[in-house]
């Protein structure tokens, strides 16, 4: 009987952790907290968004969501992630179903590394 490979995918995220410093710094710590709560749980929905409209084949859909997880993700210095998100966008737009499939697995990943890791840095003092 053949046994299953099971692989693992374990890459790195990248936060610019200038832009949470520049937040805190403009907003204060409870505002700066604020906005970071917010923008969290709206990426995360918009990653959940991303995996439904992906499931459905609702490109459009797909597009915008995806496109606005680059824009907030770069806003808050997380560049890997805004880097997928603009993969996701690029496979779309190419109608590459593969590739699609793909960079929509990996964006759910890095989104979950990405968040947990802006969650972990704001832990420390800033």
């Amino acid at each position: 009987m053949a046994k299953l490979a099971v692989l693992r995918h374990e890459e790195g995220v990248r936060l610019n952790p200038e832009c949470l410093v520049a937040l805190y710094a403009e907003l204060g710590e409870a505002g700066a907290e604020q906005v970071m709560c917010r923008t969290m749980d709206e990426m995360n929905a918009r990653l959940m968004e991303v995996q439904r409209f992906a499931d459905e084949g609702d490109g459009p859909a797909l597009r915008r969501s995806a496109r606005l997880l680059a824009k907030v993700a770069s806003q808050i210095g997380m560049t890997t992630f805004a880097t997928v998100a603009a993969d996701v966008v690029s496979a779309s737009e190419a109608s590459d179903h593969a590739g699609l499939a793909a960079t929509v697995a990996r964006l759910l990943r890095i989104g979950d590394r990405s968040l947990t890791a802006v969650w972990d840095l704001r832990d420390m003092t800033i």
